[in-house]
């Protein structure tokens, strides 16, 4: 509930950061002068992607979120066996250990979108943060039977 406060608060304040920014790109293409306007032009265009962006990563959350529901609906969610160092971290070695079981359990299947799920979790305890991402985007095309991305 706490990951879920934090992601509406910061996208609410991004979406106010954005709307202030591209008032102030109205203001300079108002001026009208060819400098201004390019600017104006230039600022009205960052909010656009940024928004594109938050779109973006919010399906991918929305997304992501049904298939742990999903898995956990079906006791397919992995259980957290980690050890952790007296800091709270993960440590390496335990997570490399689940990390190559996951591996092999998506290699033996990998058209399975649970593999490709739990070796997303796999990924993110290593913290491999790209990898874990990929790995959800594969995991969400399988479910959704889209042809997954290489």
């Amino acid at each position: 509930m706490r990951a879920k406060l934090s992601y509406f608060v910061t996208a609410a304040v991004l979406v106010f950061y954005f709307v202030l920014v591209g008032s102030r790109g109205v203001l300079l293409v108002k001026t009208g002068t060819v400098l201004a306007v390019t600017f104006g032009v230039a600022v009205l265009v960052l909010p656009v992607i940024g928004l594109w962006f938050l779109w973006k990563n919010t399906q991918f959350v929305r997304r992501a979120n049904r298939l742990a529901a999903e898995l956990d609906a079906e006791g397919g969610l992995p259980v957290d066996e980690l050890k952790r160092l007296p800091s709270g971290r993960v440590d390496r070695d335990s997570a490399d250990e689940v990390f190559a079981r996951r591996k092999a359990e998506t290699e033996a299947a990998p058209e399975d979108w649970r593999t490709w799920f739990r070796l997303a979790v796999a990924y993110q305890d290593a913290r491999d943060t790209p990898r874990a991402r990929k790995a959800m985007q594969r995991a969400i095309a399988l479910h959704e039977g889209r042809p997954a991305e290489a």
